[in-house]
């Protein structure tokens, strides 16, 4: 079975009659005369008028053949599949997978990548339209496959291309937009996957429309396995192309508060990344910046390299405890969704240390105390707790962000365990060594060959000896890490800190490669005086000499408080985590049932109560079972919740873009092919493309009517040489 791509060409076929009227016109222009002498020829001739009469006849039906053939090849026939021919009602499906992550939104000038995908799939769906045979159109954009807990959800499937099937096409290419998201390809192919399957009886040819960005491409991996399965089981793969040049784009990547402590009422770092994902350099870049919605001076930065990232630190300051939210944004470019990031900063009325002390009058615990909450107009939002080395196997641990031993002898196994426990959840623990600590117990309990919780192994109390040749400071910070800051030409605090006795470490002993641990600060005499060990999600520090100025005069010199707080803000960072989630990533979370009712509320960003959703959250096995699946919006998301007492509380969630879906470069065609290997596709630009009757409804054969043509003029040639008389040249032998 077999159909047209210009059918009413097929009228060009009554040209057909021409060769045989002038064969009988030229049968009508032959009168006969009776001539004596011809007698004799026509008796001659009657023996081979019959084999003259049949080359005249193939001459004829040759001539015929080649004007048919010429006919045919503009009329393009379109020859269907042994299933069409079999039962006469061949189905062709067209399946495109539509990629609607925000790198589509590249804009020039009114026009968008996006708008050229919907403009190719408007022209594949009329081009479908125009065929005789029966035709499906499929569509599924990639931030719907596996979507949410319905799963993957079509925008069209499988629908029957009639009359009205370009209104209905050109109504849901209209409400199309490009998400937030920066899905890959590899969930639709799970979809196709499932939908060749059950595809039975057709053609299917699918059409991966996208923008091929190199980053995506860079290892193609399960990609290139799910595209070659298509290629096998499809009857065509187009892979086509929308984007028609890499343009310069700028993107906030990164906002997070860093460093300092975090509390109400104390000045809070916060550190904005901005990179240039073009080909040249950007000057006088502005990120503008507002808090908790109120426009706040904006940070500029005066170049960004091409392909590079540049990095600045501003201060907020939040009076009130609570949740407060910062926003960074650029101006417009080529892709708008990159251009805003949020930040949630979580700030308590004071932020709980807890401090443990060996010795019964609490002697360094006080003054670390004091270093924490001076009093006064010095406001450092810590609020430290003394309490016995007893406290540690009775109490929960996980209200402190950081847990300060000074001068313990030793601990019970309960407590080490529970110590343990708290640094592997991220929590940060230093200790002070004093006149109580028991070397072996540290060694054979904390450190246990490396593999406990103190980061280096005791040897013994040592007196530092006075150099009288030499008077540079006692302590020497380390040029990176922790205390650099009173490394080089900047230790003039330090050079005025003496240190009498301290605890040393064997002198074989030298931080493990690959082990986390570092020597933050040593003493004249090389031996390490503080040393940080990275334990599972936390830190330790060992402070090798005592906290308060019993072996040293370190506590009465400026640089012990900087230092103190310098150590406490990088165990809090290096502890928290970045609280930024990626748009489409789902929200899970278990809430206490007995302190929380069941029923909850969410509210989506920019949307406020008219996008509220109220939900009854399941029991689970650790109590409320909450999840939100819709999340591909950047912005911060709420949760409004009802305790058990009628009480209202409230979370907020801040969810971004990914940072690298910026990055606008495309895969060129010779690297897609050394990626695709195994892949049977063809691949074109969008705006080249355009679908032949041979994509919509079967095999064009035209190229073979060609072939044939030129046979049959070769025929034709030879056969009306040979039908022809030819009388021999002069001279040429009988």
């Amino acid at each position: 079975m077999s159909s047209f791509v210009n059918p009413t060409l097929l009228w060009g076929l009554l040209i057909l009659a021409a060769p045989i009227l002038i064969h009988l016109i030229n049968l009508m222009r032959h009168r006969r005369i009776q001539w004596a002498a011809m007698e004799f020829l026509l008796a001659s001739k009657k023996k081979n008028n019959t084999w003259i009469k049949l080359k005249e006849l193939l001459l004829l039906l040759l001539r015929l053949a080649a004007v048919a053939a010429v006919v045919l090849i503009v009329a393009q026939p379109l020859l269907q599949n042994q299933l069409g021919r079999l039962f006469g009602d061949t189905k062709t499906n067209h399946v495109v997978l539509l990629d609607d992550s925000f790198s589509m939104s590249d804009r020039a000038g009114t026009s968008s990548v996006f708008d050229e995908a919907k403009s190719l799939i408007g022209r594949l769906g009329a081009q479908a339209a125009r065929q005789t045979t029966p035709q499906t159109f499929t569509l599924l954009r990639y931030s719907r496959a596996g979507a949410g807990t319905t799963g993957t959800q079509y925008d069209m499937l499988k629908d029957r291309v009639d009359a009205n099937f370009d209104q209905k096409l050109d109504d849901t290419l209209r409400r199309l937009a490009p998400s937030q998201t920066a899905v890959g390809l590899s969930p639709a192919l799970d979809a196709m996957a499932q939908f060749l399957s059950e595809a039975t009886g057709e053609e299917t040819i699918v059409y991966v429309v996208s923008d091929f960005r190199a980053r995506d491409w860079e290892e193609p991996g399960n990609v290139a396995e799910g595209l070659a399965q298509i290629s096998e089981r499809a009857a065509q793969l187009h892979l086509v192309n929308c984007a028609d040049a890499a343009r310069p784009n700028l993107a906030v990547t990164a906002l997070a508060p860093r460093g300092g402590t975090r509390a109400a009422g104390v000045p809070v770092s916060i550190e904005v990344t901005v990179r240039n994902f073009g080909g040249t350099p950007v000057e006088n870049v502005a990120v503008l910046l507002s808090e908790d919605g109120r426009e706040r001076p904006a940070v500029s930065i005066d170049l960004i390299g091409a392909g590079k990232s540049e990095t600045r630190r501003f201060e907020v300051f939040f009076a009130t405890a609570g949740t407060h939210q910062v926003t960074a944004r650029l101006q417009g470019d080529a892709v708008a969704a990159d251009n805003t990031r949020y930040c949630l900063v979580e700030l308590p009325v004071a932020v709980s240390v807890l401090v443990i002390d060996g010795d019964p009058d609490a002697r360094n615990a006080r003054f670390l105390a004091t270093a924490f909450r001076p009093g006064g107009n010095a406001r450092t939002g810590l609020e430290p707790q003394i309490e016995r080395p007893d406290y540690l196997n009775k109490h929960a641990l996980d209200k402190y962000r950081t847990i300060y031993l000074t001068n313990v002898e030793r601990l019970d196994n309960p407590a080490i365990t529970a110590l343990e426990n708290y640094v592997k959840a991220g929590g940060g623990v230093v200790f002070f060594i004093g006149e109580r600590t028991a070397a072996r117990f540290y060694n054979e309990k904390l450190y246990r060959d490396g593999l406990g919780l103190f980061p280096v192994p005791l040897l013994r109390e040592t007196q530092l000896l006075v150099d009288r040749l030499e008077k540079g400071a006692d302590i020497e910070a380390a040029p990176e890490g922790l205390f650099s800051i009173f490394a080089g030409e900047r230790n003039s605090f330090l050079a005025g800190v003496t240190v009498e006795k301290y605890f040393s470490v064997p002198k074989s002993w030298s931080p493990p490669a690959d082990s986390g641990t570092q020597v933050l600060a040593r003493l004249r005499n090389g031996d390490p005086l503080a040393v940080e060990r990275k334990f599972d999600k936390g830190h330790v520090v060992a402070i090798l000499t005592t906290a308060a100025p019993l072996w040293n005069n370190w506590g009465r010199n400026p640089s012990f408080v900087v230092a103190l707080l310098e150590l406490q803000s990088h165990l809090v960072e290096a502890g928290s985590r970045d609280e930024s989630r990626l748009v489409g990533t789902p929200l899970r979370m278990a809430l206490d049932a007995a302190r929380y009712q069941p029923r909850v509320r969410w509210l989506t960003p920019g949307l406020g109560e008219a996008g509220s959703t109220t939900v009854d959250a399941p029991i689970g096995p650790n109590g409320l079972d909450l999840s939100l699946a819709e999340t591909d919006a950047a912005g911060v998301y709420e949760l409004q919740l009802s305790t058990t007492d009628n009480q209202v509380e409230s979370q907020r969630f801040a969810f971004n873009v990914a940072p690298d879906e910026g990055d606008l470069a495309i895969v060129d065609r010779d690297e897609l092919a050394g990626r695709l290997k195994n892949v049977r596709y063809d691949y074109r630009q969008a705006a080249d493309f355009h679908a032949t009757s041979h994509d919509l409804a079967g095999s064009n054969i035209s190229d073979w009517i060609l072939y044939l043509l030129v046979g049959i003029l070769v025929g034709e040639q030879l056969l009306a040489y040979s039908a022809s008389y030819h009388p021999k040249a002069k001279g040429a032998p009988a």
